[in-house]
């Protein structure tokens, strides 16, 4: 693999005018053919083979008249205090309004409360229906209009008016300004880590490229392929965190291959090659992560899945394409100032091989042969040269500082038990909060009281209960039955007189007389947990009727469909992380060649994932900081969350695994023990990982402050499982465990080892390639004999 991405970044680097086209191309075609596709159509949740579901799908069949039915408006009216709004005047109000949207042009009908009972009982609330000829995403600007100016028109006259329905729903703006903080903050992190404004806005550039065509793509394909605005919000999410971070590891192993003096096309190809490996390996875990959801057997699910997986194998090609390509554009500017000041004739550079050693920099790479040491390699320690197992010795002129990452990495291996008793526990505590996790789809009750929907919502609940917004419909199949009348009478009489139950509706018989719909209306509201026990209630229930009459008895409607997809999330939940572990287990095998690194990686990514979860049930249901980012109802987690998170964490959690192992494993490779391994990889990938998770974090936690449930739930599980994965599983419970365990952490039977591919992720293929020095054509860097200056 190694050698194949080396030649393709090669070839990228040379044929750059020709890659950069092509990707302009690209990018040009995806926004016109989003720009010119109609807009999609925002789809309820549907889960094949659940009770709710086959209900629905009876309903299609014996009622094909609602298939014709589109959006609903629900105006609901409220009299001043002190009047009722069956009074004469409030009426005449009342019916105005009405009349005005009766003229419609999209208009099918108008219900009068007057004369359908929808008037509470106290006489202070009724609510009208509208229904519309069209759906909601093909209403004009006229007729919505049309809806305010009737509202207007009843709240000039006194009384207080609210709008709700799907006809408002594509309406709702998800906009915010906090994923622009998040992207700002991304371009901080870049520009610290690499030092260079031109190398921040190559990832950047990259990124943006590779995320605008995922997202054109999928708006695009919106119509035929039914893909609603959470899946292209999914695909902008995770393609701008993986597009950055991506560039940033490729760009950031460029530099070090230009430190050590590859001519810029070696260096951009084996940048490709090694970092690029990587790239692949992290990027196809978290595609198929995504892809997996297919799995669970949620429509929805499976879109957001492809679509997620779509955006992120753009990040990829880009990064192994594009981003070579922007180096041959932009030369020496890609590098940080300081190496730009020694990156020119005449600097003090010596070449041994292929590494460099700059006078005062520290900089002697292992295995660079530059101060043997008998038939021994010399081994870079910070500012010391290890000779075999000979002490440390210093060489004149070469002591510097140790970084961060080195720094860390020597306090972790002091004490290994105590950090990884408090990271352990630390997560531990986070996570218990994940024990009372309730699962459920969030409605109108979650939106802002800013918005009409949740004060009709609120209304209505005042009016006429709070299970009024969540009634439960009852379908009857009485093409076995010998008696219609009879039998819809006793199923009436029997889901009345469930506890719990408000009231029930007279029946609706379809034209054939063979099927009847039933509405009953619960006393509690849909997102309670009492809702849901009466809807296993009535399901307890009915069996007995069906088996007096011969009819087929389902419980639906979206209270029901909620609470079956919830509960098959919920069952779903363990046989998919299970799939999720075990193909972690599987790749890690492959890539590290070593049994307990991949155990170690996968009870570290629970730990990390049941902190997410932890952080969502203190945040979405108990209400712990929501106030700080704008959540105003608590209430069950979205019942897709944890699946979603888990399926995105692990791949993004492998990213962190592989880049910062990769160098451990290449050294202990080399002869370097456990000790000295770990502190190599957090010198060489401590820095780039730390600001790959920022930057991750800061753009997740960007979409907390949209106004879409559904987007906030997976902003905050996404930000705080990634940074308790980075920060506390890979940076600290990681190496603690690694040297605890010394060399046992990389042993593997000779059985696997025989067994096994070799994947070369750390491009040893590469390193047998011979010197890798810049030609005489590139004058900014020189090759010298060995013990020149």
């Amino acid at each position: 693999m190694a050698t194949f991405l080396y030649r393709i970044g090669r070839w990228a680097f040379r044929r750059r005018r020709l890659v950069g086209g092509l990707w302009l191309s690209v990018l040009v075609l995806a926004v016109a053919a989003a720009a010119l596709a109609p807009a999609g159509e925002e789809e309820d949740l549907a889960m094949p083979g659940t009770e709710s579901q086959k209900a629905f799908d009876l309903l299609d069949e014996r009622f094909p008249q609602s298939n014709s039915q589109g959006a609903e408006a629900r105006l609901v009216f409220q009299a001043p205090d002190g009047q009722r709004v069956t009074a004469s005047e409030n009426k005449a109000t009342v019916e105005d309004a009405l009349d005005s949207l009766g003229k419609g042009e999209q208009v099918a009908s108008t219900t009068d409360p007057y004369t359908t009972g929808a008037v509470s009982e106290d006489g202070t609330i009724a609510y009208s229906t509208i229904s519309y000829t069209a759906d909601a995403v093909d209403l004009t600007a006229s007729t919505k209009s049309a809806l305010e100016d009737a509202a207007s028109r009843a709240r000039d006259a006194g009384l207080t008016v609210e709008i709700g329905g799907s006809a408002l729903d594509a309406e709702e703006e998800l906009g915010g300004t906090t994923e622009i903080i998040g992207v700002a903050v991304a371009a901080v992190v870049l520009v610290l880590a690499l030092g260079s404004l031109v190398a921040a806005g190559l990832s950047l550039l990259t990124a943006f490229v590779g995320v605008a065509t995922a997202f054109g793509l999928v708006s695009a394909l919106a119509v035929p392929l039914g893909l609603t605005s959470t899946v292209a919000i999914l695909a902008l999410m995770l393609g701008l965190a993986v597009g950055i971070d991506y560039a940033l590891f490729i760009t950031s192993r460029f530099r070090d291959e230009r430190a050590r003096g590859s001519a810029p096309e070696e260096a951009a190809g084996r940048a490709v090659g090694t970092a690029g490996s990587a790239v692949v390996f992290a990027g196809a875990t978290v595609i198929i992560a995504l892809v997996g959801l297919g799995v669970v057997g949620i429509p929805e699910l499976t879109k957001m899945g492809m679509g997620g997986a779509g955006a992120v194998a753009l990040a990829v090609l880009v990064a192994l394409t594009l981003v070579p390509a922007l180096f041959g554009f932009f030369g020496r500017r890609v590098l940080s100032r300081a190496a730009r000041k020694t990156d020119r004739p005449g600097s003090e550079t010596i070449w041994s091989g292929s590494e460099a050693i700059r006078p005062g920099s520290g900089a002697i790479q292992p295995g660079s042969g530059a101060i043997p040491s008998g038939s021994e390699a010399a081994r870079s320690e910070g500012d010391a040269i290890w000779s075999g197992s000979e002490r440390p010795h210093r060489v004149p002129g070469t002591a510097g500082r140790p970084g961060l990452g080195s720094r860390w990495a020597r306090f972790v291996l002091r004490r290994p038990v105590a950090v990884l008793m408090i990271a352990g526990l630390g997560l531990g505590a986070v996570a218990l909060p994940a024990l009372s996790l309730e699962l459920g789809l969030p409605g109108d009750e979650s939106k802002s009281v800013e918005t009409t929907q949740r004060r009709a919502y609120d209304l209505l609940s005042e009016g006429f209960g709070p299970g009024f917004n969540g009634p439960l419909t009852v379908v009857v199949d009485m093409s076995e039955s010998k008696n219609a009348r009879a039998t819809t009478d006793l199923v009436a009489k029997t889901v009345r007189a469930v506890d719990g139950v408000e009231s029930v509706g007279e029946p609706v018989l379809n034209r054939a007389e063979d099927t009847a719909v039933l509405t009953a209306v619960p006393r509690t509201a849909p997102n309670s947990g009492e809702t849901k026990d009466l809807v296993h209630a009535i399901r307890d229930t009915v069996p007995g009727v069906e088996a007096e009459t011969g009819a087929g008895i389902l419980v639906t409607g979206t209270t029901a469909l909620n609470i079956d997809i919830s509960e098959a999330m919920s069952d779903a939940l363990i046989p998919y992380l299970s799939v999720v572990i075990g193909l972690a287990v599987l790749l890690l095998t492959v890539v590290f060649r070593s049994v307990l690194v991949p155990v170690k990686a996968a009870l570290g990514f629970l730990l990390s994932v049941g902190a997410a979860f932890g952080v969502l049930v203190a945040v979405f249901q108990w209400g712990w900081v929501a106030d700080l980012i704008g959540i105003e109802q608590t209430g069950p987690v979205m019942s897709l969350m944890p699946i979603l998170i888990i399926g995105i964490v692990f791949g993004l959690a492998m990213d962190y695994e592989v880049f910062l192992l990769t160098r451990m494993r290449e050294a202990y490779a080399h002869g370097a023990s456990p000790g000295e391994a770990i502190v190599n990889g957090f010198r060489h990938s401590g820095r780039v990982v730390a600001a790959a998770a920022i930057i991750m974090i800061s753009v997740f936690a960007g979409f907390i402050g949209m106004n879409s449930p559904t987007i906030q739930t997976m902003g905050v599980g996404l930000a705080a499982a990634v940074a308790f994965d980075a920060f506390v599983v890979r940076m600290a419970i990681a190496p603690a465990v690694l040297a605890l365990l010394g060399h046992r952490a990389w042993w593997l039977p000779r059985i696997l080892n025989r067994v096994l591919p070799n994947v070369d992720i750390e491009g040893e293929a590469l390193s047998r390639r011979g010197p890798a020095v810049a030609d005489e054509s590139d004058a900014a860097v020189r090759r010298l004999p060995v013990g020149r200056d």
